[in-house]
């Protein structure tokens, strides 16, 4: 009989065969309250009555129609309604079905555009684990090891990792900014000339990094370094995007930033693969002909999904509630790592919030994580590892989550904290 790979390792011994809202159903009717939403992917959570609507609608109409084929309604649709949310001036859009797709697209359109081959990327950076992204990822080997030769002229900058350098340097996090931004001016110096960089590409919150988000300043910093240099600014809000953080987009923290590129997956379309990147027309323009297409980029099905999702997120304002349910989550979180000496930092943006297990000398505890995480489990709440050395908890519900089951799960979280810590 044939199995699913070996290596494909789950995060939780759940079998699921429903889902509805922020809860999850095995065979036997267990209920699991989903703080990952498949990676951050069902944003609207499990089977909203209103993707699945449309879903079913547009399932019946058309299936698939190739985009360099054929046009269709739902595609055209989707870009002018993406209008309504992008960053101004980001009015061309180039679709894919999955993060690393788009993060693959955006390298080749920041090549072609500037005839430069260098790309600076950050410490903690997850891309994705396709050649061209998994060149560009540094949130640990276990996404790039072993297939080497990588795709060259890639360097790598400091990110400000404001709790992680408080422990090795003693820094403020206005102190890490500068620290960071030194860096990269060093980098710029000795090892990528910024007549050979095309591009920087950045994730406004380190995912698989650990879910650090960049503090006030950073950004600001790069914006500044990329107009002097002619250099494109590429903002990677694959995870952090679509309400993710309690604003559209989460680079919409740090005011006066707009992207030259913005890249787009995951919560876009409530469970259906579909991404994309924004920019310019005038820079798309500057792609080479060929250099962008796909057979299932920009499904009908899925542009349907996606359609329905930026209905619920208006009319359900469940980007304010994000925001919202955010604060109420990290709040909490606090209060448990007050009374929790294995957990050193508590961080976050709105539905996106972590925790990090240390041990007394400030060093990685990946053990302390993964037996807290898998009590979790235990106890009917699923939740994810991140992290270079997996020592961080990280908690990603559906935006539709109500204060009600923010409280269960931190009730959850705290008897699983204590129980990890035995």
């Amino acid at each position: 009989m044939s199995q699913l790979s070996p290596v494909l390792k789950q995060a939780t011994p759940v079998v699921a065969v429903r889902g509805e809202g922020l809860h999850l159903y095995d065979a036997d009717g267990r209920r699991y309250l989903d703080f990952t939403s498949g990676v951050g992917v069902t944003s609207t959570g499990h089977c909203h009555p209103r993707v699945v609507e449309a879903v079913r609608e547009q399932a019946g109409r058309l299936l698939h129609g190739q985009y360099t084929t054929v046009l269709h309604d739902q595609l055209l649709t989707l870009t002018e309604r993406l209008g309504e949310v992008l960053p101004a001036g980001l009015d061309s859009l180039f679709y894919a079905t999955a993060g690393t797709e788009a993060v693959e697209a955006a390298l080749r359109l920041a090549r072609h555009a500037t005839g430069r081959q260098n790309v600076i990327v950050f410490e903690g950076s997850f891309h994705g684990r396709t050649m061209g992204a998994a060149s560009l990822t540094t949130a640990g080997t276990r996404f790039r090891a072993g297939i080497g030769p990588l795709v060259p002229g890639v360097a790598v900058a400091p990110f400000p990792a404001a709790f992680r350098l408080r422990v090795s340097l003693g820094l403020s996090e206005d102190e890490a900014v500068a620290h960071a931004l030194r860096g990269l001016d060093e980098v710029l110096a000795t090892v990528s000339a910024p007549a050979e960089t095309a591009a920087m590409f950045v994730e406004p919150v380190l995912g698989e990094g650990g879910y650090v988000p960049a503090p006030p300043g950073f950004l600001a910093g790069l914006r500044e370094r990329a107009d002097r240099h002619g250099i494109l600014l590429v903002v990677d809000e694959v995870q952090t995007g679509f309400g993710r953080t309690g604003r559209f987009w989460a680079h919409q923290y740090e005011d006066g930033v707009r992207p030259d590129v913005l890249i787009t997956a995951k919560g876009l379309a409530s469970g259906f693969p579909l991404s994309a990147i924004a920019a310019p027309t005038e820079l798309m323009r500057r792609a080479w002909p060929g250099s962008q297409g796909g057979t299932y980029g920009g499904n009908p099905v899925a542009c349907a999904a996606a359609l329905a999702t930026l209905d619920v997120l208006r009319e359900e304002r469940l980007v304010e509630n994000a925001a919202e349910q955010g604060t109420r989550l990290l709040d909490g979180l606090r209060a448990v790592a007050a009374e929790a000496p294995g957990i050193g930092d508590v961080r976050g943006l709105g539905l996106m919030a972590a925790s990090e297990f240390c041990r007394p000398d400030g060093s990685p505890d990946p053990e302390a994580a993964r037996r807290v995480q898998q009590a979790a489990a235990d106890l009917g709440l699923l939740l994810l590892l991140c992290g270079t050395h997996l020592n961080v908890v990280r908690m990603i519900p559906a935006l539709v989550v109500t204060a009600g089951q923010v409280d269960e799960a931190l009730a959850l979280w705290s008897k699983a904290v204590a129980a990890g810590a035995r």
